[in-house]
Parts: structure tokens; sequence; C-alpha cells
């Protein structure tokens, strides 16, 4: 079994009865080899002391913001990249809603602030707590910036009540970290590929026809695939989205242009192509402005079919092909015929007719059908775009590992 040897991991304490737990997931991490430096926060420290924690991590305690005898070396930027993973454990009500704010008043709140790496949260507090509205929607932002959230669990709590709330147990922390940065390592020798968001075909310098895709999805994709390790490349239409920093980002307008940086950045071991190409363009694409006439005839020529291209590929074709099937009736008739027809691995498909999942909505459902006949096309149920693209992937990782 590997273990956490080179792996380094920042461990935020905050102020919560639970606080007594992170020592044992801290032995844990120390006992499995991995490097350890500790955040304790003012409140923290009413509950474990430095002293316990520099005991069982061999690493470094911090506490102090200004640190005089650390001064020059500017601790929340020094450790926020120092670390290939932040654990914050317990999270409290507090904390969560500092992060979800970008309040920055302590070293905690500041380190994470300034880092891009990946943080999970383990919850403690109160089951009223845990449930309240502002917890619950501090928690979505939390998720849409990236973190993950491990646990809480249900239980008795030293409140005297019962209730969901409860810091997971030190072994449950402990194996989903070290999954992550297991499968993060392997997934770092894998290359992905996404297309995501309209293309555009321009009629004369003015005008153009295009579609009504956001690229969101495509985007939250790549979002997760980079996260998890992959070396990811997002050939994106037209959007007004943002994208993490260390994604390869390739913006283009037409059908044609998609197509070229497509080949350019291939070899992949997957590809997802979830762009809404333009099936036809403008044969004759005017110098000029058009004048306003009573008619105006356009004639258009097919455009060529991405998908259907590299999926049929000898050299090029990626391991795992993912193409998507955006329909408005017969979904899943026309995924499976799509899905033999365009010679996929995959096929993902949605009804973009309801406009609770359609092309601008933060929501999807999707149903995945397989070449494989062996496994059974899957739905996953109405959820955020993120949380869907966090499945898709986790069934990419299973499949090609």
């Amino acid at each position: 079994m590997e273990n956490l040897t080179n792996k380094k991991i920042l461990f935020i304490i905050c102020g919560g009865i639970s606080a007594y737990k992170s020592l044992e997931v801290i032995r844990l991490f120390k006992k499995d080899n991995a490097a350890i430096k500790t955040i304790l926060t003012k409140n923290a420290k009413e509950f474990v002391t430095p002293l316990s924690v520099a005991s069982l991590s061999s690493g470094k305690v911090y506490d102090d913001f200004f640190n005089i005898e650390n001064e020059s070396e500017m601790d929340h930027i020094t450790l926020s990249r120092w670390a290939d993973v932040i654990v914050v454990a317990p999270a409290t009500a507090n904390t969560i809603s500092k992060f979800s704010n970008g309040t920055t008043d302590d070293l905690a709140s500041t380190v994470i602030l300034a880092s891009n790496k990946q943080i999970f949260l383990a919850p403690a507090m109160n089951v009223r707590m845990w449930h309240h509205k502002s917890t619950k929607n501090n928690l979505i932002t939390l998720r849409k910036y990236g973190y993950k959230i491990i646990g809480p669990n249900i239980g008795d709590m030293a409140c005297g009540e019962y209730g969901e709330g409860k810091m997971s147990d030190p072994i449950e922390i402990f194996n989903e970290i070290k999954n992550f940065l297991i499968n993060k390592e392997k997934n770092g020798k894998l290359k992905a590929l996404v297309t995501a968001g309209p293309t555009i075909e321009h009629i004369d310098p003015v005008r153009f026809i295009s579609n009504k895709s956001s690229g969101k999805q495509g985007y939250e994709l790549a979002r997760s695939l980079n996260r998890r390790g992959f070396k990811t490349t997002l050939i994106s239409g037209p959007t007004t989205l943002d994208v993490d920093e260390d994604i390869n980002l390739i913006k283009v307008e037409t059908a044609d242009e998609m197509f070229e940086a497509t080949k350019k950045s291939l070899p992949a071991d997957v590809a997802i192509f979830s762009a809404a190409v333009a099936d036809y363009k403008v044969k004759n694409i005017a110098n000029d402005k058009i004048k306003k006439n009573k008619e105006l005839t356009i004639n258009l020529e097919k455009n060529i079919d991405i998908l259907n291209y590299f999926s049929k590929h000898n050299s090029l074709r990626p391991k795992l092909v993912i193409g998507f099937a955006a329909e408005t009736s017969n979904v899943n008739e026309n995924a499976s015929k799509k899905l033999i027809d365009k010679n996929c691995d995959w096929i993902i498909a949605n009804d973009v007719s309801n406009k609770n999942i359609g092309f601008n909505s933060n929501y999807n459902e999707v149903t995945i059908h397989f070449r494989n006949n062996n496994l059974d096309k899957e739905k996953l149920s109405f959820k955020k775009k993120d949380e869907i693209s966090e499945e898709i992937v986790d069934r990419i990782i299973t499949q090609i590992n």
C-alpha cells in the first residue's frame, strides 16, 4: 500500500470541542510519513496545546499572524505555497463563514485566501448550527470554490444533543485525503482535453450565427479534472466564464478554429466534447456589413463533425472519448444512436428543453450511456453542475485507472 512520503499537509485546527480528534488525524498522517505543519487559531489553543501538536506532528506549529521571529518569511504566503493540501479540522461555523466571505483576520484565514491548493473541511458544530441557512449557503459558496467537505456525521454531541454536526472520525478524514493525494499523483501523469461553450459562424463583420450554450458544464468538468491532478486543456468558444489559472485555456470562435485547436492538443488520455459546435457555417462570408434589404438569403455548408472525426481517428483518438447529447425530445433514444454513430465510449445526455437544467442554468440532470455492454446507463439526478462534474470525473478515474 502506498504511503504519503514526500506529501506535505498543512493542518489548521480551529476552536471547537472536536479539536482533540485532530491530534489523532495528525498522528495518522505522521505514521504514514507525511510532512505536517500546523496552524492553531486563537480559540483552538483553549482545547489543545501547541506542545501536544508539535510532539505528534514533529513539525512547526504556527499561531501568531505577526511573528517577530519569522516576520521576513511572510508565513501566510510561505505556508500556502508549501502545502500539497490544506486540512481544516474541526471547521467551525465561524471558520466556514469567514472562508466563505473572504475574511482575513488571522493567520488561518489569510493562508486560505492566499492558497491555490485543494482545501478539505471537516465541519463540527451543533446540529442547529449545521442546518442553519447561513451555514448551508456558506458551504454552497465554498463547494463552488472547489473546497471538499468531509462529513459531518450523525451522533451524540458534547452539548448533549443528537444529530448531524459531529466531526468525522479521524480515520475517515485520513482515508479521504490519502486517497485524494494518491489518485492525484496517478492522475498527474494523465492528459485531459475538454471542449466547451458555443461556436459562432460569421455572416459579415457584424453578424454571426450561434447557439445558447453557456459553457458552464464544460468549464466545471475542466475544473474538476484539473483539481484531481489531470493536465487539463480547455478549448472554449466565446463565454464570460472564469477558469482556474493552471488550466491550459485555448479560446476560439468558429468550429474550424475549435477543430484545429483540438487537433493540436491531442493525443490525450481522456477527451470530453461538451462544446455546442455549430453544425453549419456561412458558405461565403461578406467582407462588409450587409445592408438591410427586404430579403436576405444565406447559403450554409456543413462544418466538420469534431467529435466524429477524432473518435474515429486511428492515431489521435483519446483512450476515453466522451460526447454530449443536448436534446429536446427522445433524449435517451437519440443519445444511444449518437453513441454508436460517433464511435464514443460514453455519451452524456440531457434535456435542454427543461429550463431548470438548460444551457444557462447552474443545475443539470444527465444520463450517461456507455458503449461497454456490461454497464447500464446511469442517471445523475438534478444537482448543481459542479457536483455533476465531480460525479462524472469520479467515474472517469475509475474507468481509466
